[in-house]
């Protein structure tokens, strides 16, 4: 009977033992997620109103008309300032308030609002913006801020934990977690991030927020998510936090981002491809063209020669080059192993700049902003495509809206300036020259012309 018992007792007990040990074996976020979350912030932006009221995110991300919430535009309808809508997220890098996010979080923003998480809310200064890596950097008045602990992606290896926090649809630090599913993920439409792919269930608002490994520190920030049905299937996508770092680097001391230029136009290699030129594998990039006066010409690189390594990183594919190169300091010195007639050789190829349209604007914004601008307004001469098309002789255009007077008076960017206080506006100095005499105080009369209406609205200096 004793024997029996035994054979009976012992299965069902470690059966009751078997979801302690199970539970034992999951990681434990609560201490990760206490020291953390302090330093994730909401960013909300007030968007430009021609861009915001007439196009609304599709379920790719893609802009789709809006039709059923504006019919029309009356010319004596004053122009309304839109109400700040939440878009992502963010994190505090630097206890003097700089932040992380992503470019698209805040592209066309007029206005950049930071809620933190003691509920303060303060109005962000963008220090600079790169599209090609999609990061942001913002700059808040603020001391003794908490910061994140910032990590080494390089490090993440496939299958490991990791955690997002987030505002997901507005709800502030929300906590999700997954595992890593990939790494260096290169995805058609972005040529220069080697994401990080995860399970971590990301939605609309998570985009800017951070990815954290166990240890507390951040390696990646949270940007995309594949999807068919506009929401989370299970593919989420990170920027790795070295590759923001040193963008957010760039941006902090210069504004633009540069990065290197080898010159050539390559292409994958196939099982075929690989045997023809004595590969044992299929990988590397095959150099389809080398671009006449490009660096890729000055080092020697020949169009047929294969890149299996650049600067001791191996190439498997041919979307693995673009990356490495770019984050190379253009004016450094890229050591480039090719594989050229069956045998290999190294070449030493002096990286160039690759042209990048931040770096103008950037310089075109900084030319522009007149240093005692009382309207808080960025303003440039009337191009001739406005004139034709909106019919406008005269005037200035709106590139930029910060906060004060013309933000107060309804202003947005793409507005044409014909007329100040009865006087018409001929070009930028004399609109400047104008502004600075503007009494305080009263309203005087403004007339734009906003996407063909003409309208006069009241502009008041306090």
């Amino acid at each position: 009977m004793s024997a029996i018992r035994k054979l009976v007792v012992w299965p069902i007990a470690a059966i009751l033992l078997l979801p302690t040990l199970v539970f034992a074996s999951l990681p434990d976020f609560k201490r990760l997620v206490k020291q953390a979350s302090p330093a994730v912030v909401n960013i909300s932006t007030v968007q430009s109103e021609s861009r915001a009221r007439n196009l609304l995110p599709g379920p790719q991300g893609e802009d789709v008309p809006e039709i059923f919430r504006h019919f029309f535009q009356f010319p004596d309808q004053k122009p309304q300032r839109r109400a700040p809508q939440s878009l992502g997220s963010g994190f505090i890098i630097s206890d003097d308030g700089y932040i992380l996010t992503n470019h698209h979080v805040i592209n066309e923003a007029e206005q950049v609002i930071v809620r933190l998480s003691d509920r303060r809310e303060l109005e962000a200064r963008v220090i600079g913006s790169d599209k090609r890596s999609d990061v942001a950097l913002l700059k808040i008045d603020a001391r003794n801020l908490p910061t994140v602990k910032v990590g080494r992606s390089e490090r993440l290896e496939v299958g490991e934990w990791v955690l997002a926090i987030g505002s997901p649809f507005g709800f502030d630090h929300s906590v999700t977690a997954g595992i890593v599913s990939a790494t260096e993920r290169a995805l058609s439409n972005e040529t220069y991030v080697p994401f990080i792919q995860t399970d971590v269930a990301i939605n609309p608002g998570n985009s800017g927020g951070p990815l954290f490994n166990l240890d507390g520190e951040v390696v990646g920030i949270n940007s995309q998510i594949y999807t068919r049905s506009g929401g989370f299937m299970g593919l989420s996508f990170a920027i790795p936090i070295d590759v923001a770092m040193e963008v957010s680097d760039q941006l902090r001391g210069q504004g633009f981002v540069s990065r290197g230029w080898l010159g050539v136009i390559i292409q994958e290699v196939n099982k075929d491809l690989a045997e023809s030129f004595g590969l044992d594998k299929p990988s590397g990039a095959l150099v389809a063209k080398v671009l006449p006066e490009s660096p890729a010409l000055a080092g020697g690189l020949l169009e047929g020669d294969v890149i299996i390594r650049f600067n001791g990183r191996e190439i498997q594919r041919s979307s693995d080059l673009p990356h490495h190169v770019g984050r190379v300091r253009p004016g450094e010195v890229a050591k480039v192993q090719v594989v050229r007639g069956s045998r290999k050789q190294v070449l030493n190829v002096r990286i160039g700049e690759l042209p990048d349209t931040n770096k103008a604007l950037a310089s075109h914004q900084a030319d522009s902003v007149p240093k005692h601008n009382r309207l808080n307004l960025v303003v440039a001469e009337l191009d001739d495509e406005r004139r034709a098309k909106w019919n406008v002789s005269n005037g200035v255009v709106i590139k930029r809206v910060m906060r004060g007077a013309a933000a107060d008076a309804g202003l947005v960017v793409g507005d044409v300036i014909t007329m100040l206080n009865g006087q018409r506006i001929e070009s930028v100095s004399q609109f400047s020259e104008m502004v600075s005499n503007l009494p305080s105080g009263r309203a005087v009369p403004m007339r734009i012309v906003r996407r063909g209406s003409p309208m006069f609205i009241p502009l008041k200096i306090k």
